[in-house]
């Protein structure tokens, strides 16, 4: 009897460590999924990482830790091209004009460093030239990583708003709330706007706004007319009680039809694009191959 207790006890205290075990390593294995995700959506890509130091560079001009070398160059200018293009990227708030301007001079002056020294070991025009190309190019990759995080974050859009409606229309058939529903998307879906989405919900979950405040931001961080309605449609439905999934499951048809056109739109330009790599690389050496024979008896017969 005594051995039985004893086997029962030491079984159970193997379950129970064998358990907890689990449990942890389970939440181990949550925990760096969702660091790997993070990371990914954070810091993927040459633009994203070229923001990211615009933005570090923000924080460390407003806490102090770094001063910029041309103070007031070109703010004004800088300000009203992040207020046009910032939203819409998704750093609105984290890149201010002096952090865009700072971020600029200081990689304008390392790409001029660079290609100068580059074509001075050829000679000394080159030498100019390179770093009249390299401060150039220093001076517009700032812009041009933000417009590039605005075009995939549109694309991205593009592609996951039908599938945001559809959830959340499933999610009203069934009987939920909109708020569970669009809870339902933002905690399931591993995307950029299935993140904005969670921001968003956060929002005026916490009371740090209202639901239509928040809702109508997230639109307006969006380049979509498409968005705007589906905002402006949940909005009044929910204020006066009408009917939701039918609207949003319309939206999700639309979104989708709209998807594919610009999908085809892509595709049909693709062979108009391969024109230039054809023509430049495929092309002479084509002509060689054929021409090459032809020329070589020539010049043997002269």
């Amino acid at each position: 009897m005594a051995s039985a207790v004893a086997a029962g006890a030491g079984g159970a205290c193997l379950g129970v460590t064998w358990t907890r075990r689990h449990f942890a390593l389970e939440r181990k294995r949550r925990l760096r999924c969702r660091l790997g995700a993070a990371r990914r959506h954070g810091s993927e890509g040459f633009a994203a990482r070229i923001v990211a130091y615009a933005a570090d560079l923000t924080q460390k001009i407003a806490l102090g830790a770094a001063s910029p070398l041309l103070r007031g160059l070109g703010a004004a200018r800088s300000e009203r091209w992040l207020a046009a293009h910032a939203g819409k990227a998704g750093i609105g708030g984290s890149v201010s004009p002096a952090g865009l301007c700072e971020a600029a001079i200081r990689l304008a002056a390392a790409a001029s460093s660079v290609g100068a020294l580059v074509g001075a070991s050829f000679s000394a025009e080159l030498a100019v030239l390179g770093a009249a190309a390299g401060a150039t190019w220093g001076a517009s990759v700032v812009p041009r990583s933000i417009k590039r995080l605005e075009r995939e974050r549109a694309e991205g859009l593009e592609r996951d708003l039908s599938e945001m409606l559809e959830v959340v229309s499933l999610g009203l058939r069934s009987g939920l709330s909109f708020d569970r529903s669009f809870d339902l998307y933002a905690a399931h879906f591993d995307s950029k706007f299935a993140s904005a989405c969670e921001q968003a919900l956060r929002t005026w979950s916490y009371g740090l706004a209202t639901r239509e405040r928040a809702l109508r931001e997230l639109a307006a961080s969006y380049d979509s007319a498409l968005l705007a309605r589906v905002v402006e449609g949940v909005v009044r439905s929910l204020r006066f009680g009408s009917s939701l999934a039918e609207g949003l499951e319309s939206a999700a048809v639309e979104a989708r039809a709209e998807h594919r056109a610009h999908v085809e739109e892509r595709v049909a330009k693709a062979p108009v694009k391969m024109m230039v790599p054809t023509g430049a690389l495929i092309l002479p050496a084509m002509l060689l191959l054929v021409l090459g024979p032809v020329l070589l008896e020539l010049m043997e017969g002269f």
